[in-house]
């Protein structure tokens, strides 16, 4: 069991989920990370005693150490900032809930620091999954998924001894606000309707690319490199009831599948227990008061973001992280109310067409490759605002 985290991204959803799960456990707080959120880091900081604070910025640094007013937390800001977090040594495991390819180097730095990864950053994998998981191979840091859907596949294979069995992964996906909706209900809906997830609490982020389906596209390829799988043996099934986390179907037929309430506070906790599990962080699952289970297959049709997110895993290359990179600019044009829910695609696809191909990339070719499709979108967007 572990000991004593780190927590990147603490203030967040997923960030504080598992400071409630720290607490509950007895489990240490070495060192948080936030963004610009002063107050609530302040309020965790004084909470839980970590001995390093770290804000995005200089100026929200300064900020936070005027709140705190407390020589015993040193307070740090930036990239620096987090790869000190994430190397700490008194922590035994990060847990990396920050938002984008914010999350990469430090997860490196993590993994090369040998520590236990609890993996709630998906573009991570997104982007530069083969040099992640070869570094984990190398430096033999454990990863253990902090995704619904990648604990359950993560679950079920506890029970897998042979890799070669699997015949497929098959993710669950709720559907999202838009479930059902035609590509001109698409066309009319608001912000605040696709900010109103039907089943899960989660950051702004991720609520618009669970209403686009790019979330579930980003978790099929983070899917292939955890489990070192090709895309076929990656299924993806709207699931509405978030009651079936995800299942690994067998090659002689069998299937199995992960059941709970919809709940991060459970991967959370085996994250930080695994091998062994906890008591129930969580509300029981009533198998005689859930309702019905149903599924059905994805609209491609209406929602292309998950067929363009298959499309660049069987690409390859750096195509993923030209993906990942358009997707963040473009949904942060979107929550700023500046271009529609449609044109989220239309800027991602345009920047995956445009950027050049690379096979083998590196890291700094990857974070090249991130830059260029985050400058596309940008570009994109200029010349659609001088059209109007």
């Amino acid at each position: 069991m572990v000991h004593a985290i780190s927590v990147l991204g603490s203030t967040g959803s997923i960030g504080r989920q598992s400071l409630d799960v720290a607490e509950k456990m007895g489990v240490r707080v070495c060192a948080l990370t936030a963004g610009s959120n002063v107050a609530r880091m302040a309020q965790q900081c004084r909470l839980f005693r970590p001995k390093l604070a770290v804000m995005s910025t200089q100026e929200l640094a300064q900020e936070l150490e005027a709140e705190l007013a407390d020589p015993a937390v040193r307070v740090l800001w930036g990239e620096e900032g987090l790869i000190a977090a994430a190397t700490m040594e008194e922590a035994d495991c990060v847990i990396t809930a920050v938002v984008g390819m914010l999350g990469l180097k430090p997860t490196l730095a993590a993994i090369r620091a040998r520590k236990r990864i609890g993996l709630a950053n998906k573009e991570t994998l997104v982007c530069a999954g083969e040099l992640v998981m070869a570094e984990a191979e190398k430096y033999g840091a454990q990863i253990v998924p902090v995704d619904s859907e990648h604990s359950a596949i993560f679950q079920c294979l506890m029970g897998v001894r042979d890799r070669s069995e699997i015949r497929r992964l098959i993710l669950t996906c709720s559907g999202g606000p838009f479930f059902g909706k035609t590509r001109e209900e698409l066309a009319r809906v608001t912000k605040a309707d696709a900010l109103r997830h039907p089943n899960w609490k989660m950051g702004a982020k991720i609520t618009i690319d669970c209403a686009t389906l790019m979330n579930k596209g980003l978790e099929v390829i983070e899917a292939m490199r955890l489990y070192s799988l090709p895309l076929e043996k990656v299924d993806v099934v709207i699931h509405r009831q978030s009651i079936v986390h995800s299942l690994v179907e067998l090659r002689d037929g069998a299937v199995l599948a992960q059941l709970g309430v919809p709940d991060m506070r459970l991967p959370i906790q085996l994250a930080l227990t695994y091998p062994n599990r906890g008591e129930r962080p969580v509300e029981r699952l009533s198998l005689t008061q859930m309702p019905p289970l149903t599924f059905c297959e994805p609209d491609l049709e209406n929602f292309p973001c998950l067929a363009l997110a298959r499309r660049c895993a069987e690409t390859g290359g750096n195509s993923c992280a030209v993906m990942n990179g358009a997707n963040e600019a473009a949904v942060a044009l979107y929550l700023a109310d500046k271009i529609g829910f449609y044109e989220i695609y239309r800027l991602v696809q345009h920047a995956v067409d445009s950027v050049p191909f690379l096979a083998h990339p590196d890291l700094e070719q990857i974070l090249e490759s991130d830059a260029l499709a985050r400058q596309s979108v940008a570009e994109s967007f200029a010349r659609i605002e001088a059209s109007k």
